[in-house]
């Protein structure tokens, strides 16, 4: 017996100290959470207490606003607050013109807030991040606002102007109220993200690329996979800078520089490929002589980096080496680009991997130039980029969702006349939140506006509990703020953490204040909230069965669709006159890469980048030919790619190689491997590059 409590004892305390450390765990992990919910609780009574003050008839919107504005980080916060009051002034100012226009026509003002929800449904497919969310919001404000001055069965009542100022002054005491709370509680932490991602990406790309002219090639199919991820990492970066624009502005002032920096990133990874595509295409000796060469050419700095900032024993270790000296090895990366240029080279396949590698380099270098502004290096950042464009990958999903709104909205401005429903209005304006709002999420849309549909439904029942089992007994603001707390507080942690994200936002934001609506005289009328709660449930439904009746384009749809658009436009390139730079083309592969779905295969992200890089050589090559007076026969090579034989054009391109081979210097010798690029590319995609394109 006493040999089976000696054996049985040292488990049951291990398990009590492991026990014990679990649940520290969780609390600990608990904290920023129920921190989150805390300031989404003060936020929304802040707001509330401000319109009170104010008298203002519908106090409860001030709480909404000061509730979806609040988000985890602060830059967050502080750019959807920007941007939405941008996209409420926008609406208020539509919703008075509208009425304004057919101030006693009831059709053409419904078909008008119709075709409004419509262009802002597309608008927001178009753009990106929170300037999306203010196009959506524009759309959204107008229903809203018309929802108030509507009668039972449509028309506006005159009273436009005055609902309008009253709206948008609830909305900017909601978005005031949350920056005031959130800017004195949480002081911002998107910037040093936003710089440790760029220094781990970078040091990756470098170390990895190094490890592939290291082994000549030989580790392709396993660097596929990681530029795959790599990619993705660098497309995730977008919503982190618009993240850190909202802490500061200087960073919005040098927005280009961030923009460039992302996009240097994508360049690395695209020459990256071509090294690769070309390394697999030589002899083992031939592939392993010019790649030492290339490699000596690589600075030891940039050569070793280990993933999670260890410290490292070589002189490059690590991103924490690149956070702290981004400036110095970005002048570092200047020189071995110079070096990598002016290499002396006897063949185009040496001179193809120096070129390539330059690139690759030169993009990082921009990529640590974004670094340099963001950890605030002494040395100021070169002033890198342009004017930030608005580009459109494929118009076709921002028309498609622009239809599904107007179907929505018409449809449920039909059903409200036909039924002359009370409530029918408030249903009009749920179903245009969800309509527009969740457009851009494309294929993920039905599942979150169902998602949100649950969040209301248990924000009604809880709404309900509230206000007629606790408020009723309760006098003073304070008493009040600790009733809501009960919900917003529980309801905010879990919109900050990734389970069931989107149904405690919906309780949060979109369901709870505006079904119990606070006044400064509250109503306890069971019958009117009731009715109230099922209109916005019913209008959030119809938003969601929008989403199932006329869904999104798949993703498999929308990749082949890039595909050939580039294809497209990479035709369009070979046979029309030569662009000023690469820049317009390089710009125009970067935004169809960002948006390209996460369920597209390797092979057609491979394509999207070979066609990119084939793209750019040929710009390069056509500049330098037309100086050998060989225009005409790079041209007739470029017909029969434009024509979708590139079989053909590979062996007009090799004609064209062995002219160039009888021009002595440096010019012949660059512009015959570019001709390697593109010829390599051609014939690993024949496919692709054979296929046809749309018109």
């Amino acid at each position: 017996m006493g040999a089976e409590l000696r054996a049985s004892g040292p488990p049951q305390r291990s398990s009590t100290v492991f026990d014990a450390g679990r649940i520290t765990d969780a609390l600990r992990a608990a904290g920023p959470p129920l921190l989150f919910g805390l300031r989404l609780w003060a936020s929304v009574c802040l707001a509330l207490y401000v319109a009170f003050w104010l008298e203002l008839d519908n106090a409860f919107w001030a709480g909404t606003s000061a509730a979806i504005v609040c988000q985890p980080h602060l830059g967050a916060s502080l750019r959807k607050g920007w941007y939405r009051l941008i996209g409420t002034v926008i609406g208020a100012v539509a919703v008075v013109v509208l009425t304004a226009c057919f101030p006693q026509d009831r059709a053409p003002f419904l078909i008008g807030l119709a075709l409004w929800g419509a262009g802002c449904a597309l608008v927001s497919t178009l753009l990106k991040n929170f300037a999306a969310y203010s196009a959506a919001l524009a759309g959204y404000t107008v229903a809203i606002i018309a929802s108030d001055q509507l009668g039972a069965t449509g028309g506006p009542n005159g009273q436009a102007f005055m609902l309008a100022v009253y709206r948008a002054s609830e909305i900017c005491i909601g978005i005031v109220s949350a920056g005031v709370v959130l800017a004195g509680t949480d002081f911002g932490s998107a910037r040093r993200r936003l710089g440790t991602l760029f220094a781990a990406i970078s040091s990756k790309i470098t170390s990895l690329y190094a490890g592939t002219l290291a082994v000549a090639g030989a580790n392709f199919d396993d660097t596929q996979e990681v530029r795959r991820e790599l990619l993705r990492r660098v497309i995730a970066l977008d919503p982190v800078i618009d993240e850190a624009f909202g802490e500061s502005s200087q960073l919005r002032y040098h927005s280009p520089v961030l923009q460039t920096a992302v996009e240097g990133l994508l360049a690395a990874l695209a020459s990256w490929r071509a090294v690769a595509v070309h390394l697999r295409s030589l002899t083992a000796d031939r592939a392993r002589q010019d790649a030492d060469a290339v490699l000596g050419a690589m600075p030891e700095e940039l050569r070793s980096a280990p993933e999670q900032g260890d410290p490292g024993s070589g002189p490059g270790a690590g991103p924490s080496r690149w956070i702290a000296d981004p400036t110095g090895l970005r002048r570092i990366c200047e020189a071995a680009v110079g070096r990598l240029i002016a290499m002396p080279a006897s063949v185009p396949s040496l001179r193809l991997l120096a070129d390539q590698t330059a690139e690759v380099l030169a993009g990082i270098s921009r990529a640590l130039n974004g670094l340099a502004l963001l950890v605030d290096d002494p040395a100021r950042p070169v002033p890198w980029g342009s004017r930030v464009r608005l580009r459109v990958p494929d118009i076709l999903p921002s028309l498609v969702n622009a239809a599904r709104a107007f179907v929505t909205i018409g449809a449920a401005e039909l059903f409200w006349i036909v039924t002359e429903w009370p409530d029918g209005a408030q249903a009009i304006a749920f179903a245009a939140i969800v309509v527009i709002l969740l457009a851009p999420r494309a294929d993920l849309a039905y599942a979150a506006a169902m998602t949100s549909m649950v969040g209301i439904s248990l924000a009604a029942a809880l709404a309900a509990i509230i206000q007629f089992a606790v408020l009723p007994g309760l006098e003073t603001f304070a008493a009040f703020s600790v009733a809501i707390g009960l919900v917003l507080v529980p309801a905010g942690a879990g919109v900050a953490q990734p389970w069931q994200t989107a149904t405690f936002t919906a309780i949060a934001s979109l369901g709870f204040i505006p079904l119990l609506a606070p006044t400064n005289q509250m109503s306890y009328d069971t019958i009117q909230f009731y009715n109230s709660a099922f209109g916005i449930i019913v209008g959030a439904g119809a938003g969601a069965l929008s989403f199932r009746l006329m869904p999104p384009l798949s993703p498999a749809f929308r990749t082949r669709r890039l595909l050939a658009l580039t294809l497209r436009d990479l035709r369009r390139l070979a046979t029309r006159p030569i662009p000023r730079a690469p820049d317009d083309w390089e710009g125009r592969m970067y935004g169809r890469l960002s948006v390209l779905p996460d369920e597209a295969q390797p092979l057609q992200r491979s394509q999207l980048l070979a066609a990119m890089s084939v793209g750019t050589e040929i710009i390069r090559l056509r500049r330098i030919v037309r100086r050998m007076h060989l225009g005409s026969e790079l041209d007739v090579a470029l017909d029969a790619m434009a024509q979708g034989d590139s079989g053909i054009a590979t062996a007009r391109l090799a004609r064209l190689d062995q002219a160039l081979a009888a021009h002595p210097g440096a010019a012949a010798l660059r512009a015959r491997a570019g001709i390697l690029a593109i010829a390599e590319a051609l014939t690993q995609h024949a496919s692709y590059f054979d296929a046809r394109a749309p018109g």
